[in-house]
């Protein structure tokens, strides 16, 4: 089925599709030279010390979990059985790794209006057990760091972000994936900018850095410097460090390609954000004050990744309805991400617990969905969404 308003739609022009023809040309493919001018330019982008791509915001989540395992740091070193935070809403790659090295995940419920953590729950969740928290910025919509800095107080508390769905979104100035000791972000092709595949940490701490070079590829020394954080000084003899490995890693390398178009789409990321919130402003002007429906209340500045609805609390509107609706109208529509995922049937594999109730990840789970937004203006879908009334247009 064609929709006229999709989900995602390509962002690619003659720039993106030059680079991959450069790459082409040269006949090197794997992780290289564009690779790190992406890396490099990712980094200066977001204002981090650091940034390491990957193949997916899924092995960038992984990657994170892991280098918190293989830390010399007491302060961030986690291990299995340690207690991590987690929205009840959010992507199954969020959960998986915190289940794959052992930890005990506590699920914590969203609010309604921002669809982030409810604060006071999170506040509430937090124990002496407590060792990690991830933030999940959903569809564009920063946490309140502020309220969260100060929830973890002093602490021995880590913060990570998932912020694959955020890029480009700040809070009080400062990029969301950059309040954590880490961050993730993804650019996937239905994402803020695409590398069609593809993935990126970014953190400030040296260390941590050097480990997640050496978790991406293999767990080698290959990547990493003479004098490094992670193992005793390398060799000067690139032989005897071709297979020399320290650490139990993966190989979740993104290629040339990736970085390539990276280069070419970050240098436009700005204004495709700009776009982005031009058409948020557009949303909340249609729809803020609808009888039937909740829109996504902003905090800090979104980037908008797309337009949840969520029918309000009491309403005799159903889902059913409201998708048939805006299928009718040419929406394309998708649940909230995974909407309540304490419920999914793979969660008998965690060790994991859920804290208080999570009446609000049900209601979305079961009343809310979202459509997309884009890079380019789409008044004519505002026109449309504000006509929207219990079925009537």
């Amino acid at each position: 089925m064609s929709f006229k308003f999709p989900l995602a739609t390509a962002s690619w022009d003659k720039e993106e599709l030059d680079a991959m023809q450069r790459v082409i040309a040269s006949g090197l493919f794997t992780m290289g030279e564009n690779v790190r001018a992406f890396e490099r330019d990712f980094a200066g982008y977001t204002g981090s010390r650091h940034c390491v791509m990957v193949n997916s915001g899924s092995s960038a989540n992984l990657l994170m979990v892991a280098a918190l395992f293989y830390t010399k740091n007491p302060a961030l070193k986690l291990q299995r059985g340690d207690e991590v935070i987690v929205p009840a809403v959010s992507w199954s790659t969020t959960y998986y790794p915190l289940y794959q090295y052992g930890l005990k995940i506590k699920f914590v419920d969203i609010d309604l209006d921002t669809l982030n953590y409810d604060l006071e729950q999170l506040e509430q969740a937090v124990t002496d057990k407590t060792r990690a928290i991830m933030a999940v910025n959903l569809l564009g919509n920063p946490n309140d760091f502020g309220r969260i800095d100060r929830i973890i107080g002093g602490r021995d508390i880590v913060l990570i972000e998932d912020n694959c769905e955020s890029m480009g979104a700040k809070f009080n100035g400062k990029h969301t994936g950059t309040f954590g000791v880490m961050g993730s972000f993804s650019s996937f092709f239905s994402h803020h900018i695409s590398t069609m595949e593809g993935g990126l940490i970014v953190t400030d701490d040296d260390e941590l850095y050097q480990i997640l070079l050496s978790l991406r590829a293999h767990g080698w020394t290959r990547n990493l410097p003479k004098h490094n954080l992670v193992c005793a000084d390398k060799s000067d003899d690139p032989f005897e460090e071709s297979f020399r490995f320290v650490l139990p890693g993966y190989n979740v390398r993104p290629l040339e390609l990736e970085g390539a178009l990276g280069v070419a789409q970050l240098k436009r990321l700005p204004e495709m954000v700009e776009e982005r919130r031009n058409n948020g402003k557009l949303l909340q002007a249609a729809l803020s004050d609808h009888p039937e429906l909740l829109i996504q209340r902003e905090i800090g500045e979104s980037s908008w990744f797309g337009f949840s609805l969520v029918i309000r609390p009491g309403s005799v509107l159903t889902r059913k309805e409201l998708v048939a609706e805006l299928n009718e109208l040419g929406f394309e529509c998708r649940p909230i991400v995974a909407g309540n995922f304490a419920k999914n049937e793979v969660v008998q594999y965690f060790d994991s617990e859920v804290y208080g109730t999570l009446k609000n990840a049900e209601h979305i789970d079961r009343n809310g969905l979202f459509v997309g937004n884009h890079h380019y203006p789409i008044p004519e879908a505002f026109t449309a969404l504000a006509a929207l009334r219990m079925g009537v247009q």
